[in-house]
């Protein structure tokens, strides 16, 4: 299994109690949707390595997480900042207009106003709060462009496309010429 063939979970913060139990911070909208789960991949150095679950007590998005062969606090320690990952054929079906920010790769975006296709999203950068679109346009240059569910016209799934209402003169800054 590899990292491009799973999603991050979350990641380890740091030992909990003497018994090699780990407190972990869950990244996800509803982390009550993992409770009962039975395994995760930990990533230690370039490896997924698999875990399973012998308990998981949630409060939150945090959970107190024991993981079968880890049994002192050293190696629960040996653990800390780990990220957890789990593999994207156990997300569950989304309906048509909504969509997991890794299945936008590859998208074409549309500007709403113009109908004119602005690139297709090769990367996504989640600054905080704020997620932008990497984009490159037929001309090969990158578009960084801000994401907020607002300025969703259309999703088309069928059609890898996204229709956005993109602020004015923000394309301007990478479709001028430079006038040196």
């Amino acid at each position: 299994m590899t990292v491009d063939e799973c999603y991050l979970l979350g990641y380890i913060i740091k030992a909990h109690g003497l018994k090699g139990e780990v407190q972990v911070a869950i990244d996800a909208d509803s982390p009550e949707a993992y409770q009962d789960l039975e395994s995760v991949f930990v990533q230690q150095g370039q490896q997924l390595v698999p875990f399973f679950i012998e308990s998981m007590s949630l409060k939150g998005n945090r959970a107190i997480v024991a993981l079968e062969e880890v049994l002192t606090v050293e190696e629960a320690n040996a653990l800390k900042g780990a990220k957890l990952y789990l593999p994207l054929a156990v997300l569950p079906e989304l309906p048509d207009d909504e969509f997991y920010l890794h299945e936008l790769a590859g998208y074409s975006i549309i500007d709403a106003a113009t109908s004119q296709t602005v690139g297709k999203v090769v990367n996504l950068i989640e600054s905080g709060p704020q997620l932008i679109l990497v984009l490159e346009n037929e001309d090969n240059q990158e578009i960084l462009l801000p994401y907020q569910e607002e300025l969703l016209v259309a999703l088309n799934k069928s059609a890898t496309s996204i229709s956005l209402k993109i602020p004015e003169g923000l394309l301007d800054i990478y479709t001028s010429e430079d006038e040196n």
